[in-house]
């Protein structure tokens, strides 16, 4: 049924027909490995630069707006505003969103890999991830080419009242393993090609 379709409000902000995103209309196929799901980190130059932060949750890829990006520092809290749905496919996608389509601007994959699930009830059971963001805290590892160790994402605001919901990003303290700062934005290089935004724009240019 239509309504039960996560993509839905992913659909309904874009025209397919002026975007080079992906429609994400066929077969859910895991961006991960068996054991564990993909997660991505792109920087999207649109209106406000930020950084998106997604987890392969259910067959969709959940998604938060990170305006300063992830932090290796656990005492660093970073701001994390969710987003719709997207599909499995958007893990692939780097390139240039038209002027005037939803969220236009240049997108880079920044970070990709997979993670791992350490959500836990007070049995010490593991909690399905899609239970654990439904109840306001997920915890998870990171295994990226740039971020790895711990992570937590923690509900600070309900959107009760039509407010938007507001999440915490923070590494968590005593996490093993070295990850990399979000970099000031145009300078960084993407996981996949090396390219920065500028280069990713200039070639979309350099295609039309």
């Amino acid at each position: 049924m239509p309504g039960n379709d996560p993509l839905r409000d992913y659909h309904r902000k874009r025209h397919f027909g002026r975007t080079s995103e992906p429609e994400g209309r066929g077969e859910r196929q895991s961006r991960g490995t068996l054991d564990e799901p993909a997660f991505v980190v792109q920087i999207h130059d649109a209106s406000t630069m930020h950084f998106d932060f997604r987890l392969e949750v259910d067959g969709v890829l959940r998604s938060w707006a990170v305006p300063k990006g992830p932090s290796s520092d656990p005492h660093e809290k970073r701001l994390a505003l969710p987003t719709e749905d997207h599909p499995l496919e958007y893990a692939d996608f780097e390139g240039v969103i038209a002027a005037g389509e939803y969220g236009g601007g240049t997108v880079i994959v920044w970070d990709e890999g997979t993670f791992r699930n350490l959500t836990e009830d007070r049995h010490g059971d593991e909690v399905p991830m899609a239970e654990a963001l439904e109840r306001g805290h997920a915890s998870f590892a990171l295994h990226g080419r740039k971020l790895h160790g711990g992570y937590a994402l923690t509900r600070t605001g309900s959107g009760s009242n039509g407010g938007r919901e507001r999440w915490l990003l923070v590494k968590k303290s005593g996490s093993s393993g070295a990850a990399h700062d979000a970099p000031q934005p145009h300078r960084a290089r993407s996981a996949r090609t090396g390219r920065t935004l500028k280069r990713v724009a200039e070639d979309a240019a350099g295609g039309s």
